[in-house]
């Protein structure tokens, strides 16, 4: 009998490097779209014009790879962690990579110094308000 891998999620924030193209962006989500679905992981990215913030989920080994990957990835600098762990259930099940973007530039901000569970909190209450792009 298979084991079912524990879900595990990480929720970051990080910058668009300096000098990088807006396009750069729409690259990111089309590749981890059919990377994430091989790999087993779904998730939500938001984009503010200069910050991501991305709820990633799946199988913990997959999840902490893909973690790995984009701390590395020249097109983020300041990757901060805001909360990971382990997971009951997907909260974005539907997603290989949901993509949104938000105009107030201070929303994604304010999640880097509230810790790690109100940061989950605010960003899963920013969710709801999105019209999300699945």
């Amino acid at each position: 009998m298979n084991k079912v891998p524990e879900l595990h999620e990480v929720l970051y924030l990080s910058t668009l490097a300096p000098g990088a193209p807006l396009k750069t962006v729409a690259d990111i989500a089309a590749r981890a779209r059919r990377a994430n679905q091989t790999s087993g992981i779904t998730g939500l990215l938001v984009f503010d014009g200069m910050q991501f913030c991305q709820h990633i989920e799946g199988p913990r080994k997959a999840v902490l790879a893909l973690t790995e990957r984009i701390r590395h990835d020249p097109r983020h600098v300041d990757v901060d962690i805001l909360h990971h762990g382990p997971l009951a259930q997907r909260r974005f099940r539907h997603f290989g990579l949901g993509y949104t973007a938000v105009e107030d530039v201070d929303v994604l901000a304010r999640l880097r110094d509230v810790g790690a569970e109100a940061a989950l909190a605010q960003f899963l209450a920013l969710v709801s308000t999105l019209d999300l792009d699945g």
